[in-house]
């Protein structure tokens, strides 16, 4: 299922909202195409703007004046990247790209990878080396067909040992040798003296273009007669196959008589709101019709839109998608995995559903991102269709936060575990399996068996950010589908 709403509103408010500034024979000012866009689309979406003097419809006195000013900036990175409110704090998301098409790829599931997955730690503060060590591999890629596996560590690439200032440089190439290490403790549960012993072994990965499922892994576990499911989710993919085949496996969950579920995102960045939806309403199924949540736009268009048509304004529980009934399970309470790099999509999941059902969420805390995204194009609508031929540039803006059903949103540091259990590098256990130390917790609770026991110390310092991770990571989007006749039915009939 498409968010439509959301896409309506988009066309909606580019129509209502033109520019000030074109004159009385409807000609765009004569200045940079693109710096004209940029400052246009975030002038009419950014959900920042009213904190944005230069983007105040009456910043400018006239069209020359909004001339001199885009003309000033020599590049459009440099005039969206003034138009950012409190990049290192508050807006630590929105940007932009000279090549849409990679980013459209990248919705898609498509990227450039070897499948190595991996976080780089360091034993301090004061560390400037930096060590690899791999959370999973993806399969059918170079990885898995070279023996990667969970919890290899690495320290150099191509026999340069990894550092702050030379690792996103290293791990960006296409074809590279990773230096293997093994973790050395010094028999004791302080990471002071911890480090790593570098080895002779090396693995050559080669990057080609890959599609990634998100289904990771799917299973039922039989635990003291209980059945379990267990799912690794790895990125809320707004297609319509990964969506489909996500339907599948709750189906599969239902088959096999699944009463507990636990979900794993301890590594999913975000995605498609209309995903998270539907994976919400697979988890539930009792709460059809009902508020999952709420969006605060600008107050430009919030005003717009509630005087108008403030449904749009609410996304809610579905009980299909794109016409097949989704296979819920009907659960009122949920294990979720979390780390750091739990973001967006993933933290929605949680944060809409607490007020319906019992949520446990073990792990760490996750990355903290509320808000919402879209494509904009340099089109007439802002929308693909009709773009400027002559560039690819386009902007991913945070349009709007998203709030639950009790209006809880704002949670910039993150949303706190319920069980504070980290992932340590010397025992990361396999994915899926009952004895890994996260999937333990929440299986100990399940079956009132008691607490697994809990490995101490050597808790190494993990990047708050995967280095060399995609651009768009972290993101939480609505679907780019444009429905023409819905939005000429809801707003102009």
């Amino acid at each position: 299922m498409k968010n439509y709403k959301a896409l309506s509103l988009l066309l909606f408010i580019a129509l209502i909202f033109t520019s000030c500034f074109e004159d009385n024979d409807d000609n765009q000012i004569a200045v940079s195409s693109i710096n004209d866009f940029v400052w246009k689309g975030m002038n009419s979406f950014y959900l920042y703007k009213d904190d944005i003097p230069d983007l105040a419809n009456n910043r400018f006195a006239n069209n020359e004046e909004l001339k001199v000013y885009l003309n000033s900036f020599n590049s459009p990175e440099g005039l969206f990247e003034s138009l950012i409110h409190q990049r290192e704090t508050i807006d630590r998301f929105s940007w932009i790209v000279d090549d849409y098409i990679a980013l459209e790829q990248f919705f898609d599931g498509v990227v450039t990878n070897n499948g190595m997955e991996f976080q780089v730690f360091r034993f301090s503060t004061t560390d400037t080396n930096r060590y690899g060590i791999v959370t999973h591999v993806l399969p059918n890629t170079s990885a898995e067909a070279n023996g990667v596996k969970r919890g290899d560590i690495f320290y150099g690439i191509d026999n340069v040992q990894l550092t702050a200032n030379n690792a996103n440089a290293l791990l960006s190439a296409d074809n590279y040798t990773i230096n293997l290490g093994v973790y050395d403790d010094n028999d004791t549960t302080d990471t002071s003296d911890d480090s790593v012993t570098e080895t002779s072994e090396t693995i050559a990965l080669t990057k080609e273009q890959y599609t990634e499922n998100p289904i990771l892994i799917n299973k039922v576990l039989n635990i003291a007669n209980k059945n379990i499911a267990y799912l690794m989710y790895n990125g809320f993919t707004g297609t319509e196959q990964f969506n489909a085949e996500l339907n599948s496996v709750f189906a599969n969950f239902n088959s096999a008589g699944a009463t507990e579920l636990v979900l794993d995102l301890r590594y999913n960045p975000g995605g498609s709101v209309s995903t998270a939806i539907m994976l919400s309403s697979l988890i539930t199924g009792q709460f059809t019709g009902e508020i999952y949540s709420t969006e605060q736009w600008n107050s430009e268009i919030q005003e717009a839109l509630e005087t108008e048509n403030p449904e749009l304004l609410i996304n809610r529980f579905v009980s299909s998608n794109n016409g097949a009934a989704l296979q819920s399970l009907n659960l009122d309470r949920l294990f979720v995995l979390t780390t750091n790099r739990s973001a967006s999509a993933s933290e929605l999941v949680i944060n809409s559903l607490r007020p319906y059902i019992d949520v446990v969420q073990i792990g760490t805390t996750t990355a903290g991102k509320y808000q919402a995204s879209t494509t904009l194009y340099d089109s007439d609508n802002f929308r693909r269709e009709g773009a400027n031929p002559s560039h690819t540039y386009a902007m991913q803006p945070l349009i709007f936060k998203s709030l639950n059903v009790e209006g809880v949103t704002d949670y910039f540091d993150g949303l706190e575990p319920d069980i504070t259990l980290s992932e340590k590098v010397r025992n990361l256990g396999v994915l899926g399996d009952e004895n890994e130390p996260l999937l333990a917790e929440a299986l100990a609770i399940i079956t009132g068996t008691g607490k697994p026991q809990r490995e101490k110390g050597n808790s190494v310092i993990m990047s708050d950010k995967k280095i060399n991770s995609s651009p768009f990571e972290g993101n939480m989007y609505i679907d780019k589908d444009l429905p023409i006749d819905l939005i000429k039915k809801t707003f102009f009939e």
